[in-house]
């Protein structure tokens, strides 16, 4: 008997879904990683913050669930690996921080702003999207490969905290299965919830809708999307996703394969993707928003130094977001769900370059 394979369409119009929900409430919460960095480091505001651990701490429970209730496995995800690549987490984290700091935004932010009409971020979209295909599969690439991804940490399990711990104690991962990502995830609710400013309508909004469309995403991927035994390779398969395994939202790779697909849209080969559907989503919430609530304006940039700058930033985005696997989504949400450690590594390298970024050019305005 032929196995039935999920519909690739509807894994990806399930992406755009969840990627128009975070686009439309990204841009209502005013939703910004490097907006968080930037109010913590400039004005001492840790609202947006806290926003933003609110949704890992979400995620962190929505993968939980699933994990316990048996339908998805985060660690069949690029994510969780046994290869520890410690040192392309640390300096693509910094650069795509550093980048981003630049470029006015992450990656998501990026999509939102173009949903709301900013021109520049459309200039940025594209020169990200062109940095992280080459670096994916072009001259930085090669680089890549051969320097920072070779210095490594080879584990002897799988990389997410469960698994280290309980082998590092000599415990059954199933009762840290169980009980850590609880443990964690409690941690970080006591500290958003010390502030009495996240209890607003938005911070609230936005951090819970946030965790639960990166939850979505794996579940749509991860459960939906999964194939025990596909017929034709006769190996487990993930329908409808760039990298064959379990997903959720991630943006630097779908700018590159957006791009890819848009050059060869008549390669019959070249598919609309989950990660390429929700980026897409994205702007198409944020588009909407923008429209009910009357904040469409467009918005170019004032001086070639602005544009210079935002150049600059994109590329360094594109080259750290593929390095580090991933951005402030990727790896900062998506990644930090599933509890790997690189991931959590990547997650304080991005806030660490935003920092310096920030620092710096508060540094160059004193001096002028």
């Amino acid at each position: 008997m032929e196995t039935e394979l999920p519909s690739a369409a509807l894994i990806a119009w399930l992406g755009f879904g969840l990627g128009a929900i975070f686009g439309f409430v990204g841009n209502k919460t005013n939703f910004c990683t490097m907006g968080a960095v930037s109010d913590v480091v400039n004005m001492g505001d840790w609202t947006r913050m806290r926003m933003w651990v609110l949704a890992i701490a979400v995620a962190i429970l929505g993968v939980w669930a699933m994990q316990t209730a048996g339908l998805v496995d985060t660690r069949k995800s690029i994510y969780a690996g046994s290869n520890l690549m410690w040192l392309s987490n640390i300096v693509g984290g910094l650069l795509f921080g550093i980048g981003m700091t630049m470029a006015s935004g992450c990656t998501s932010k990026t999509l939102i702003r173009i949903g709301g009409g900013n021109l520049k971020s459309v200039v940025v979209f594209v020169v990200l999207g062109i940095s992280a295909y080459v670096t994916l599969r072009g001259v930085f690439g090669v680089w890549r490969v051969r320097t920072l991804d070779t210095v490594s940490v080879k584990l002897s399990t799988s990389q997410d905290l469960p698994t280290i711990v309980a082998t590092a104690i000599g415990v059954d991962r199933a009762l840290l299965d169980m009980w850590l990502p609880l443990a964690i995830a409690a941690a970080l609710l006591v500290f958003v919830f010390r502030s009495p400013h996240i209890r607003n309508t938005d911070g609230l909004l936005g951090g819970i809708v946030v965790g639960l469309t990166v939850a979505g995403g794996w579940f749509v991927t991860g459960y939906l999307g999964y194939v025990v035994e596909h017929p034709n390779t006769l190996q487990e398969a993930f329908i409808a996703t760039n990298s064959n395994r379990a997903e959720s939202l991630s943006l630097v790779a779908p700018f590159a394969f957006t791009l890819e697909l848009l050059m060869f849209w008549s390669d019959t080969s070249k598919h609309v993707t989950f990660g390429i559907a929700t980026a897409l989503g994205i702007i198409a919430g944020s588009l909407a928003y923008a429209l009910v609530s009357r904040t469409y304006r467009e918005e170019s940039f004032p001086n070639a130094a602005d544009l210079k700058r935002h150049v600059f930033g994109a590329i360094l985005m594109g080259f750290g977001g593929i390095t580090a696997l991933g951005c402030t989504i990727g790896q900062g949400l998506s990644g930090v769900s599933t509890l790997a450690v690189g991931s959590i590594i990547t997650f304080f390298a991005l806030i660490a370059g935003a920092a310096m970024m920030m620092k710096f050019d508060y540094w160059r305005l004193m001096r002028e």
